[in-house]
């Protein structure tokens, strides 16, 4: 079964109570769409077919009322004639052809009456599906923008990881060069105390610095 199962539940459907419920927006709209489609074939096809049976009946209609005036001139003929019995013959027959033509009448009231209720829902499904058409053109437009955000937060994500690791790189180098720098300072000749005091000073600032990109790091990964 699809999404409606008769002309009267997509008449009467509310597409925003059913998208709002739905898991997957554009998916409901899209069957929506087709099971209208579908649905509006299937009406203009009773509608033809009802257009092709009054059209049959219409020249019923037409020559049982030739008929009907030909039995009236043959009943005059025959009293012109002095044939009574074949006149009253004539107007019965006139008269049978006449009920005839009043239950054609009637079939005719009747196809009248369906062909204007397919056409008034023929017109309330065609606004149906331009309003289903509307939404799934503005679910396509928002689900669009959003993966597009979705992408672009993304890469503003991994920038800022290039970011924090290239800054923990940086600091990684900057601690080797404080370290070769103290290393060549040994080389030759003794450091001073106050050297010494300087160079531990230093490296505590790098290493604490170190320690915040790692920590900063750590919790942005997680």
């Amino acid at each position: 079964m699809g999404v409606f199962s008769r002309l009267s539940d997509i008449v009467n459907a509310n597409i925003n109570a059913l998208l709002d419920k739905a898991e997957d927006p554009a998916k409901i709209v899209r069957l929506m769409i087709q099971e209208m489609e579908d649905t509006l074939v299937e009406v203009r096809s009773a509608a033809a077919k009802v257009i092709a049976e009054r059209k049959e009946r219409e020249r019923q209609l037409e020559l049982l009322e030739t008929e009907q005036l030909s039995w009236e001139q043959k009943a005059e003929l025959a009293l012109r004639k002095d044939r009574e019995d074949l006149a009253r013959a004539a107007l019965a027959h006139k008269a049978s052809l006449g009920d005839q033509a009043a239950s054609v009448r009637k079939e005719l009231s009747q196809l009248a009456d369906n062909l204007a209720k397919l056409n008034d829902d023929i017109g309330k499904l065609q606004v149906k599906l331009q309003d289903a058409k509307t939404r799934q053109r503005s679910i396509v437009i928002r689900a669009e923008n959003a993966n597009t955000s979705l992408r672009a937060r993304s890469q503003i994500h991994s920038a800022k990881i290039d970011d924090m690791l290239h800054r923990f790189e940086y600091a990684e180098r900057r601690i080797d060069a404080v370290e070769a720098q103290a290393e060549a300072l040994n080389l030759g000749r003794a450091r001073t105390l106050d050297q010494q005091f300087a160079e531990l000073e230093s490296d505590e600032r790098v290493k604490a610095e170190l320690e915040a990109l790692k920590s900063r790091l750590s919790n942005h990964q997680g």
